[in-house]
């Protein structure tokens, strides 16, 4: 399937993201998200069809849906379940690193439009901003300053889980590093010994050669 990779990790800018693509009909779409643990993400998407007639994409029919799988950096699946033409999926992170997003259609339904493009937009929310705050607002009866407040704490908390993450992913680099200069330097004695032991050989073979020849 197709991959698209996506950071949310590397700043806030990049915690709430829109896009659209094309999918065929048994064509599936991945995106890998970079996201530190216990994060909240949502994700809203809706789909359209192109109609030949019109020759633009119009909002599609109730009976074609949307599967969504995502699995986690081990590849454990985290959600697995099937939407209809429009719809909005949620998860929580338990792992930091590289979750795998998965997106295709109800071939069955789809099969119908005979074998038309399917327009999909998608729209990814990662942490605090996946938080409706109106809401919160208004179940909670907070005023402003509260709401104000309790959106600072929230984002401290998202910071401090960004920096975690980096600290996580920082410790992974620095072990795969010592782990291939480690790798290197073994590597590297062992072609010295095999030069060694190569040259010992040569050595051996010529003086037997020569003494065979009585020229030593």
């Amino acid at each position: 399937p197709a991959a698209g990779r996506r950071s949310a990790a590397a700043g806030s800018k990049h915690f709430v993201s829109s896009l659209y693509f094309h999918i065929g009909e048994t064509e599936k779409k991945c995106f890998i998200e970079e996201i530190p643990d216990e994060t909240m993400i949502i994700g809203n998407y809706r789909t359209q069809l192109y109609d030949k007639q019109r020759e633009e994409y119009l909002p599609a029919t109730q009976g074609l849906g949307m599967f969504v799988e995502v699995k986690d950096p081990d590849d454990k699946v985290i959600l697995s379940r099937q939407y209809g033409s429009e719809g909005r999926f949620t998860f929580t992170s338990h792992t930091p690193g590289e979750h795998q997003i998965c997106l295709h259609s109800n071939s069955s339904k789809f099969s119908l439009f005979a074998g038309g493009m399917l327009r999909v937009h998608l729209d990814i929310q990662v942490g605090e901003h996946a938080n409706n705050y109106a809401e919160i607002a208004a179940k909670d009866k907070l005023t402003e300053l509260q709401l104000r407040v309790r959106q600072l704490v929230e984002q401290v908390d998202q910071i401090q889980k960004e920096q975690n993450y980096q600290r996580y992913r920082e410790e992974r680099f620095r072990q795969t590093s010592e782990s291939t200069n480690q790798r290197v330097l073994w590597w590297s004695i062992v072609q010295t010994l095999i030069l060694v032991a190569i040259g010992i050989w040569q050595m051996r073979h010529l003086k037997s050669f020569f003494e065979a020849k009585k020229l030593v």
